[in-house]
């Protein structure tokens, strides 16, 4: 194998492929990635078994061929040279770099050692916005939990309907879901459950970018690419294993009927619940207490070893008055997740499941529990 490429985009392909390489001491051949040279392409491929990386760069390849490197060795010596045009190549599984005033050998290991990445057959496919995509994704990503009882709450469940994507998540406590029109229609419904880990680097690669991501799947595996903007052949695509199991029929738990609703300004009731969080107990618990007379929501918390705090806000109150308290880091994330100036505070009752949403937008919805309180 024999390049030249310009630094500056050999970087930008080594810091995305090498986001998923960590130090693994049982498979050392993970710690590497696999570097591909063919048809005007440099191709970066790193896996951590879980979720696959590919990156694609246009240079001048002079001999086509593959090395095996460790990352971060390779992308360290990569970042500290000047921006000029790097020739790379490779003898026998060694990588030799020249560039300006230096010249640097790297010793590399049999690419046959790399893991064998499985293909999806690209029958089954989507179309999507991809920062559409990507800020939908976020709003419900943060959410799910590491459960060895219940794996499928583990990750982002994927609901294809006709012509939308709907993603959901959950912890048990709190739920979120959110629904982005697609570009391309499907004919029959799917589902699959995205490992929330994989669901972070998609976001963290591909969000900020222009163009359509392409979403395939099959019974195990899905697959993210976003084209280059210079041709249709991907940029970067990035594959994981899906969570086996079925995903819980979460939408029984979303009310359709509330005892009081309230509409508030978004950053003021945030401001207040941060407030009300410094004065917090050992169980995070701020008070809201919803005043149709008033008109006013107040928040309360109280901690006996520090002090209180209360404040009011006013809103648009339709029910009955109603106290009820919170886990506030819950709370400060369902409101942060909505991106409108105000939201819908909506309360099913003393002890039931509450909604906040944005006004104006139907596309997503946040369900919390309250907690009892002490």
């Amino acid at each position: 194998m024999k390049i030249e490429i310009l630094k500056e985009n050999l970087k930008i392909g080594l810091d995305i492929v090498e986001r998923i390489i960590g130090r693994n001491s049982s498979l050392p051949v993970l710690n590497n990635i696999l570097i591909n040279a063919e048809d005007n392409f440099l191709n970066l491929i790193s896996t951590n078994l879980e979720t696959t990386i590919k990156f694609w760069v246009l240079t001048k390849v002079i001999k086509s061929g593959r090395a095996l490197l460790p990352v971060k060795i390779f992308s360290s010596f990569i970042s500290l040279l000047p921006n000029e045009k790097i020739t790379i190549e490779s003898r026998e599984q060694n990588l030799y770099i020249e560039c300006q005033n230096f010249k640097t050998q790297i010793q590399g290991y049999n690419p046959e050692d790399f893991p064998i990445i499985p293909e999806i057959k690209k029958l089954s496919q989507i179309e999507i916005e991809n920062q559409k995509f990507c800020q939908g994704l976020s709003q419900v990503i943060d959410i799910p939990i590491s459960s060895q009882a219940r794996p499928e709450i583990s990750g982002i469940y994927f609901n294809l309907l006709k012509n939308n994507l709907r993603v959901v998540s959950t912890d048990s406590f709190r739920l979120a879901e959110k629904n982005i029109s697609i570009e391309s229609s499907i004919e029959k419904e799917q589902q699959f459950i995205v490992p929330q880990k994989p669901a972070k680097d998609i976001v963290g690669i591909l969000e900020n970018k222009e163009g359509l991501t392409t979403l395939y799947f099959s019974s195990n595996q899905a697959l993210f690419s976003l084209p280059m903007k210079e041709t249709k052949h991907p940029q970067v695509e990035v594959m994981s294993r899906l969570i086996d199991g079925e995903y819980p029929n979460y939408q029984e738990i979303i009310p359709d009927k509330f005892k009081t609703s309230a509409i508030l300004k978004r950053d003021e009731f945030l401001n207040q619940i941060k407030t009300a969080s410094l004065f917090s107990g050992r169980v995070n618990e701020v008070k809201v207490s919803v005043s149709p007379e008033k008109k006013e929501v107040e928040v309360f918390s109280k901690n006996p070893d520090i002090g209180e705090s209360k404040s009011n806000i006013q809103a648009k109150i339709k029910g009955e008055l109603i106290e009820i308290s919170f886990n506030y880091k819950y709370l400060i994330d369902g409101i942060q997740n909505i991106k409108s100036s105000e939201i819908i505070f909506e309360i099913s009752k003393e002890e039931g499941p509450c909604i906040l949403r944005p006004v104006g937008d139907n596309s997503y919805i946040y369900v919390l529990m309250p907690i009892k309180s002490l």
